[in-house]
């Protein structure tokens, strides 16, 4: 039973919103979310340093995607 517990909480920080979004590296998979509905998912191409601008690769890769956090979306890791 204490092994289930483990799993889901792994589970569950893996998926956790992520606030500071220099902490994420190119390559990293992620979804772009806002008002709980999924806009987007892919892979972290690159953050600006100041950690309001990130540009992601889509699953789809037709182009380039821009996030803003001014835009009030939130990033979650996949």
């Amino acid at each position: 039973m204490k092994a289930r517990g483990t799993v889901l909480f792994r589970r569950q920080a893996s998926a956790a919103m992520v606030s500071d979004w220099r902490s994420l590296k190119a390559g990293v998979r992620v979804e772009i979310l806002k008002h709980a509905q999924v806009l987007a998912a892919g892979e972290v191409e690159e953050v600006s340093l100041s950690g309001n601008v990130l540009w992601l690769v889509p699953a789809d890769p037709s182009e380039t995607q821009l996030f803003l956090k001014s835009d009030g979306v939130e990033v979650r890791r996949s």
